[in-house]
This record gives structure tokens, C-alpha cells and sequence, in this order.
């Protein structure tokens, strides 16, 4: 966890030079090796003292926008979330705890969408309650057959 220092100085040029050190020529690229890694784990690897989870998806942002893949990074960071609150995939019962877990999971997704694809990210938030994935489901990745289902790529 970061000690307040992760805003100090060049953050930008730090962040980048760390992915360079690992061998990766994009943020994306190194985030993409980890697809279930939430954003603290990747701020961790890359430095655990100044570099913050937010500054990662402030720089997969700017990458997927430059690119034109925000709807990839968005079903991206559902896996990442569904990930750290269902661990073990989606439950099997939908009891008060797993019901909580769900929910939060659909939250932080939520924290972490850009304002152009919020209504997109409500209505398959709204899916996914109103029609579970089979128990068990646990995306590997932003090409999971169901999330592009769910948020498929097109322009917004």
C-alpha cells in the first residue's frame, strides 16, 4: 500500500518506466498478463510504495482510449472485480453474503467506469441480476464469452 508518495513527482513517467522494467511496451500489456490482478495488486507489483491503483487505470484509460477499446477495458476491470469478491466464481446461492459480495463487486465496477459507458455498464449490471451467470462462472478475461454478450465491442 502506498504511503502517500505515489503523487509525487513524475507519476506518469514512474509508472511507465516500471512496465518498461518488467519487459512490457504498454500498460495494457503488463495488466493483460495479470487479467484477475485487481488495480492495488498491479500498483503493488509496480511499485508498492508510489505507485496507487488509480494511477494504473488512469494509464489503462489512456491507453484504451488511444486505441479505441474502452468497452474491453471496461468488461476488463468486471473481471478484476468479480476476481477479488468472488474468488471462487458466482455463487452458487444467492444468500446474504454472497448477495453482498455481489454487490460489491458490481459497485467497485461501477467506481471504475468511464462516464461514456456508465448506461452500457448499468443495463448489464441489470442483466446480471436479473438473469445469473451459471454457478461457478468466473471470467479469465474481457473476452469471456458472457461479458461480451453482456458489453459487447461497438463504438459509444
Amino acid at each position: 500500500m502506498t504511503d502517500g508518495r505515489s503523487w509525487e513527482g513524475h507519476w506518469k513517467v514512474r509508472l511507465y518506466e516500471r512496465v518498461r522494467e518488467r519487459g512490457y511496451d504498454s500498460l495494457t500489456a503488463f495488466a493483460e498478463a495479470r487479467p484477475t490482478a485487481s488495480l492495488v495488486a498491479l500498483a503493488e507489483e509496480l511499485g508498492p510504495d508510489d505507485i496507487a491503483g488509480v494511477q494504473v487505470f488512469s494509464g489503462l484509460l489512456a491507453e484504451a482510449e488511444r486505441k479505441n477499446q474502452v468497452t474491453r477495458l471496461v468488461r476488463g476491470q468486471l473481471v478484476r472485480e468479480l476476481a477479488e469478491a468472488l474468488p471462487n466464481g458466482w455463487p452458487t446461492v444467492l444468500d446474504d453474503e454472497s448477495r453482498f459480495n455481489v454487490a460489491v463487486a458490481l459497485a467497485r465496477w461501477g467506481t471504475f467506469t468511464p462516464e461514456t459507458h456508465e448506461q452500457r455498464v448499468e443495463r448489464a449490471k441489470a442483466a446480471l441480476r436479473a438473469s445469473p451467470p451459471p454457478p461457478g462462472w468466473r471470467p479469465l478475461g474481457p473476452d469471456d464469452e458472457l461479458l461480451l454478450t453482456l458489453l459487447p465491442d461497438e463504438t459509444v
